[in-house]
C-alpha cells in the first residue's frame, strides 16, 4: 500500500510550493472559465501593421498552439484586417505540417488533419478561404507529455517528453520510442531530462534541445536556470550547453537557431566554427520558432512565477513579460512586427508558417460539415453516380 504525505508533514517550503501550485490551478480554470463563456473578448489582441503586411505580401498564414487556453489559433490576413480563427483542443501543443497534412499533438492524442480544397468553398464566410484541413485520423497515445511534432519524410517524429524519448506511431501501440539521449538510462514516466524540441534535416532527425543531461525523475529541475543543451543526434554530441530552458531549435541559413527561453532569447549554432550567439532578445519566454525570407516568427509567453518558471533570469529580473508573436529580422536582431495577446490567452508554444495558404479553416472534431464531405480516390470518383432528382 502506498503512503502519502498530509500537509502536516510538509516542510514550510514545500506548503508554499503546494499552495502557489494550488492558486495556480484556480487562476488557470477561471481564465479557462471565461474563454467558454466570452471567447471574443478573452482572446483579443493587437497587432503591428507589419505583422499584416507579413502574412498579405508573404501570402502565407501563421498556426499557433496555446496549451493554457486551450486554444489552435490561425493568424490570416483579411482584407486590411487581422483574422484571428480559434479552434479548441485539450491542452494543444507541438504542431506539425507537410504537403496537405496538418498534424497537432495534445494532452492524449495526436490528431491528423487533410486539407481538403473542395471543402473549403462551404466553409463561412463563403468563398472566403483557401483551404479547409479535416479531422482524418485521431491516435491515442496516452498522457506523454507531447511537446514537438515534425515530418521525418513522410513519417511523423514525436517529443515523448514524459518518456524521455523520440518516438513514432504506429496502430498496435501507444507509441514507438525510436530514440533517447545517451545519458537515459531506461525508458521511464519520468520526464528525467525534459527533452523538447526536435529539428529535422534531410528527412532525419537531427538536432533536439532538453533541459538538463540528468537521468532521475524530474531531475532537470534542479539546475533549469542554466542546465539546458543543445545535442546533434548524428553526432552523438552535445554541441551547446549551460543554456538557460532551450526549446525549438530550427536548421535555417546553414545554421542551428534555437531559443533560450529562460532569457527571451533568440540564438544561434555555426556548425563550420562552432560559435554561438544570441541575436535577439525579446519581452517573454520565447517558445515556438518559425523562418519567412528574412524573418524569424517567434511565439512569447508571458509564464508567471510558478514552480516550473521561478527562479529563471526572465521571471526573477521583474521585467515586463507579453504573450502573442514577434517578428525578427535575422540581419539585425530587431524586432518588426509583433501580434500581442492581451487577455485570456498568456503561454505560446508552437508557431508554424502554412507557406501559400493565405486564408485556411480548421474543422473541429464535431463540426457539420465533416458529416457531409466525401473524400474518395480518383478512380473511385468516375463510378460514383450522380444525384437523382
Amino acid at each position: 500500500m502506498s503512503e502519502s504525505s498530509t500537509d502536516d508533514e510538509l516542510t514550510p517550503e514545500q506548503q508554499a510550493r503546494k499552495a502557489k501550485a494550488e492558486a495556480e490551478q484556480k487562476r488557470r480554470e477561471a481564465l479557462a472559465q471565461r474563454i467558454r463563456e466570452n471567447p471574443g473578448e478573452a482572446l483579443k489582441s493587437e497587432f503591428s501593421a507589419s505583422f499584416l503586411t507579413l502574412l498579405d505580401k508573404g501570402r502565407l498564414s501563421i498556426a499557433v498552439s496555446t496549451y493554457q487556453a486551450g486554444q489552435v489559433v490561425l493568424l490570416r490576413a483579411d482584407q486590411g484586417k487581422l483574422n484571428t480563427h480559434f479552434c479548441s483542443f485539450n491542452r494543444p501543443m507541438g504542431i506539425a505540417a507537410k504537403d496537405n497534412r496538418l498534424v497537432i499533438g495534445t494532452n492524449n492524442e495526436v490528431h491528423e488533419f487533410r486539407n481538403t480544397p473542395a471543402v473549403a468553398p462551404k466553409v463561412e464566410p463563403k468563398g472566403r478561404h483557401d483551404a479547409c484541413f479535416i479531422p482524418r485520423s485521431i491516435h491515442y497515445t496516452g498522457n506523454i507529455d507531447i511537446h514537438e511534432l515534425d515530418f521525418a519524410g513522410d513519417e511523423l517524429w514525436i517529443v515523448n517528453t514524459r518518456f524521455s524519448c523520440l518516438s513514432t506511431l504506429d496502430l498496435d501501440h501507444s507509441f514507438v520510442p525510436r530514440w533517447r539521449p545517451p545519458w537515459v538510462s531506461a525508458y521511464a514516466i519520468e520526464d528525467r531530462c525534459h527533452l523538447n524540441g526536435l529539428c529535422v534535416v534531410d528527412d532525419r532527425p537531427r538536432y533536439v534541445t532538453a533541459l538538463g543531461r540528468t537521468d532521475t525523475a524530474g531531475g532537470w529541475r534542479e539546475n533549469k536556470n542554466a542546465g539546458g543543451l543543445l545535442y546533434d543526434i548524428v553526432r552523438d554530441k552535445v554541441l551547446v550547453e549551460g543554456l538557460s530552458m532551450p526549446h525549438s531549435p530550427r536548421w535555417y541559413r546553414d545554421r542551428v537557431w534555437f531559443l533560450e527561453s529562460g532569457y527571451g532569447a533568440l540564438s544561434w549554432y555555426d556548425p563550420k566554427t562552432t560559435k554561438t550567439e544570441r541575436l535577439a532578445q525579446m519581452p517573454g519566454f520565447t517558445r515556438g520558432l518559425d523562418f519567412v525570407d528574412k524573418y524569424a516568427i517567434v511565439g512569447l509567453s508571458q509564464v508567471r512565477e510558478t514552480n516550473t518558471f521561478e527562479g529563471i533570469p526572465i521571471t526573477s529580473d521583474g521585467s515586463d513579460r507579453r504573450s502573442g508573436v514577434w517578428i525578427i529580422d535575422l540581419d539585425t536582431g530587431e524586432t518588426v512586427g509583433l501580434l500581442r495577446f492581451s487577455d485570456a490567452v498568456e503561454e505560446i508554444f508552437a508557431v508554424k508558417v502554412l507557406p501559400g495558404l493565405t486564408f485556411p479553416s480548421l474543422l473541429e472534431p464535431g463540426h457539420p460539415l465533416i458529416g457531409s464531405s466525401y473524400v474518395l480516390p480518383d478512380e473511385a470518383l468516375r463510378e460514383v453516380a450522380q444525384p437523382t432528382a
